[in-house]
């Protein structure tokens, strides 16, 4: 197989006077994020080793098309493609999302709750695809006026989350001449429907500016309500759940500010609920005329405060801190109110009765593992039903109609497997790892009933590890593609991620970012002392910052693995926050460090960024992606770390690299069919790897 070359230039900078040396710092053109808007600025030479790059995995993956066929028909036999979603009955309308066979972007559907009009498509994705002509087409928002005859909508066309903003009559079905650009994506409505909020972006990517726009003047015209000076922190608008206020909420990763302003309010003056204290996190939300705070301030794992609006600086506890218990935020009817929580990364659902403030478990499903969930059937919140739904990694998603009052509950709801599926033919497992420092690391595990525990079967180790992300043990259809041939599907909830809560996001963070790595090494050595497997026979699966994961277990211990597949990952970790410039960047110092400031940082991060460690020795078969037009983790960073690791390497196993040169995203290309067409792909890496070809 042919391997593509790029060209070495060395480059040495020094920072805290200790050398960076990088042959491909070149890569890292100055007008890098140009090429997000216009692929033209690529570099020629970057741009030739990528597309000989897609030619050599083309190459590779000839041998098994007819196995990537089969698997692309077997995963979209799992899905039910003609579906409906259930109604939510609104004031005027019930709205419901629909989903058909020859199509892939879905139809948003409404009719009047009186019956007297058929229901009618407001917004067609295919349709507004091929309107477009674009080959990628990502929805940020599609949000309907409170009048109910407006509809404001938000399109990235390319890839690169710059979102432009549309706003359509939906009584004629034709667009108003109001289109704003560079925003990023989000649009809420004021409650006269005569005009509507959005955040712009700035030239690093960055939302800080919140603009009011009026329905049917010039964007030009556009007034800036609310700025966020500080580079780090980015901003949004939102509504309160009693539609009283909208709350303006500005923030980095570890610390934010809520400022609010009544909903009807002719002059806007935004005010400022509490200032941002470092590493404190908030959130407020108003109800029959109190505000109730989410916060983690002397509480790692959040606690609910509340204050009446008029009274902001009078403030009560209102559900305490627990001990490894993370307490989620609230959802309310009149006389009840929904919350969730979490703990040994077990969630739970309550319901507490505002008038007795007596509270009680939702329990839905006698599967011990598992994902529960609440949501509201309808606008008007003087009602006792609520839907309930459950899924487990086994077990698809099961929706209920439930009466808080009565205990009554009805199945309204539930995803149908086309291909047909048993859930009693696997086993869901939670096991727990303990970790070089006694941390004991949650691995949750679906496999065959059948299979045994011999120490013979290969597995698919899933982490992310991560932004305090929580990695749910929910439903998949497409795994069983996996499972049903024998390996075993496992997600270690490693440190880094949310899973426990803040704590163990803070333990593998900043200096304490080696732990998301020993974590993992863990859960794959227990899995392999238990017998799920052996040593070799793990194949790491993970993305964008569960690739650095990866890439940094790659250089830890490589023997573990028959395979690895590392998608859009953040594997040049040094150079990315070394870039003040960068989208991300500012703000991704509270989670890494800053090496530009602090010499800890700069070693630190140097000890353990996978394209900095890579060295002579062996890996693993590897499949890593990546995406022209992906603003989150640059194509440059796969690029560089692919081209380094063949050159260190001593295995003659193929590692492979798939850039997209059209159209995408973070996420990959867009549509359903693209989508699955992308995971047969990966899948049929895997099971070539494993050597099962059927």
């Amino acid at each position: 197989m042919s391997i593509p070359k790029l060209k070495k230039i060395k480059s040495e900078k020094k920072y805290h006077d200790i050398s960076l040396i990088d042959e491909y710092a070149w890569v890292d053109q100055p007008n890098i994020l140009d090429v997000l808007k216009d692929a033209n600025k690529l570099d020629p030479e970057v741009k030739k080793y990528i597309e000989d790059n897609n030619k050599t995995t083309d190459k590779y993956f000839e041998d098994v098309k007819d196995l990537q066929n089969n698997l692309f028909k077997e995963i979209k036999s799992k899905i039910k493609l003609n579906d409906t979603s259930l109604k939510f009955k609104d004031k005027k309308y019930y709205y419901w999302n629909k989903t058909e066979a020859e199509g892939n972007y879905g139809k948003r559907i409404r009719q009047l709750i009186d019956g007297s009009k058929p229901e009618e498509i407001f917004f067609d994705g295919d349709v507004e695809k091929r309107n477009h002509g674009s080959e990628y087409f990502g929805i940020g928002s599609v949000s309907v006026s409170h009048c109910d005859n407006l509809m404001a909508y938000s399109l990235d066309l390319k890839g690169s989350e710059y979102y432009t903003i549309y706003l359509r009559d939906l009584r004629s079905g034709k667009n108003e001449k109001d289109i704003i650009d560079n925003t990023s994506g989000g649009i809420t409505w004021s409650l006269d429907s005569k005009s509507f909020f959005y955040s712009k972006l700035d030239k690093f990517h960055r939302p800080r500016k919140i603009f009011k726009h009026i329905v049917g003047t010039s964007v030009k015209d556009d007034k800036l309500i609310f700025e966020e000076k500080d580079d780090t922190f980015t901003c949004s608008i939102g509504l309160t759940s009693d539609e009283k206020f909208f709350i303006i909420s500005t923030s980095d990763h570890i610390t934010t500010e809520d400022y609010f302003f009544p909903s009807d309010a002719s002059e806007i003056k935004p005010v400022l609920f509490k200032k941002r204290k470092k590493d404190v996190r908030y959130s407020i939300d108003s109800w029959q005329g109190y505000f109730y705070i989410h916060t983690n301030e002397n509480a790692r794992d959040y606690k609910v405060l509340k204050c009446k609006t008029s009274q902001i600086d009078k403030i009560e506890t209102f559900i305490p801190a627990k001990k490894e218990t993370v307490v989620g935020s609230l959802d309310f009817l009149d006389n009840y109110i929904l919350r969730g929580e979490k703990s040994d990364a077990i969630p739970k659902l309550y319901i507490r009765n505002i008038k007795t403030n007596e509270e009680e478990e939702l329990k839905i499903s006698d599967e011990a593992i598992g994902v529960p969930g609440i949501s509201l059937i309808q606008k008007n919140t003087n009602t006792t039903k609520i839907r309930v739904h459950w899924e487990s990694m086994a077990t698809p998603s099961k929706i209920y109609e439930y009466d808080i009052f009565t205990k009554e509950k009805k199945l309204v709801k539930e995803t149908e497997i086309p291909s047909g599926h048993n859930p009693k033919k696997y086993i869901v497992e939670r096991v727990k790892a303990k970790s070089h420092d006694g941390r004991m690391i949650p691995i949750s595990l679906l496999r065959l009933k059948d299979s045994k525990q011999d120490g013979k079967s290969k597995i698919l180790l899933y982490a992310y590890g991560a932004y305090k992300h929580s990695i749910s043990p929910s439903f998949s259809a497409s795994r069983f593609a996996l499972v049903d041939r024998g390996i075993t599907f496992a997600i270690a909830h490693i440190r880094g991620g949310g899973d426990l809560g803040d704590v163990w996001h803070e333990e593998g963070k900043m200096k304490k970012k080696r732990n998301t790595f020993l974590d993992y090494i863990a859960c794959a050595n227990h899995l392999i002392e238990q017998r799920y497997t052996y040593k070799g026979g793990i194949c790491f699966y993970g993305g964008s910052a569960g690739g650095l994961t990866g890439g940094a277990v790659a250089n830890m211990a490589p023997d573990l693995f028959f395979s690895m597949l590392l998608l859009v990952p953040f594997v040049d970790t040094m150079t990315t926050m070394l870039n003040k410039n960068l989208p991300l960047t500012p703000a991704e110092w509270e989670l890494w460090g800053n090496p530009i400031k602090d010499k800890f940082y700069f070693e630190y991060i140097l000890s353990y960024a996978p394209y900095n460690n890579l060295e002579k020795k062996d890996y693993p078969s590897m499949l890593v992606t990546t995406s022209l037009f992906d603003n989150r983790v640059l194509y440059s960073e796969p690029v560089k770390y692919i081209a380094k690791l063949r050159d260190v390497k001593t295995d003659n196993n193929p590692q492979l690299l798939k850039c997209k040169m059209e159209a995408a995203g973070h996420g990959g290309m867009s549509g359903r069919d693209n989508a699955i067409k992308e995971l047969a792909e990966e899948y049929s890496f895997i099971l070539k790897s494993a050597k099962i070809f059927s």
